[in-house]
């Protein structure tokens, strides 16, 4: 498990029926290579976000699949459509066998 994972998101606390809503993740996260060695020059593990993946009550929103080239930090912006109420889970996956998780509702106004 890499340290000091952190998920963030932010979702619209609420929206119309039928309305688009943008989404936005960040996770904290090293993104190592396994090509690096630290300073006793012994290799540094491959630990990277491999997938990521977000639903909306259960239905499957997004799911990406990330390669070693993905930059630390990795942020998503992308748009989900809201017919009711509900939430929204997302999920990071780490080579590493981790999973990371955070969770926010959404009401129709």
């Amino acid at each position: 498990m890499a340290n000091d994972v952190k998920p963030r998101v932010k979702v619209p606390k609420s929206a119309k029926a039928g309305e688009a809503v943008v989404l936005k993740t960040l996770i904290s996260h090293p993104m190592e290579s396994g090509q690096r060695k630290n300073s006793k020059g012994e290799v540094i593990p491959r630990s990277i976000i491999n997938r990521f993946t977000c639903d909306f009550n259960g239905k499957n929103v997004i799911d990406v699949a990330m390669d070693p080239a993905i930059s630390t930090n990795p942020y998503f912006e992308f748009e989900a459509m809201v017919n009711e109420a509900g939430e929204f889970k997302f999920t990071w996956y780490d080579d590493d066998g981790s999973v990371y998780e955070d969770s926010k509702s959404i009401e129709i106004a």
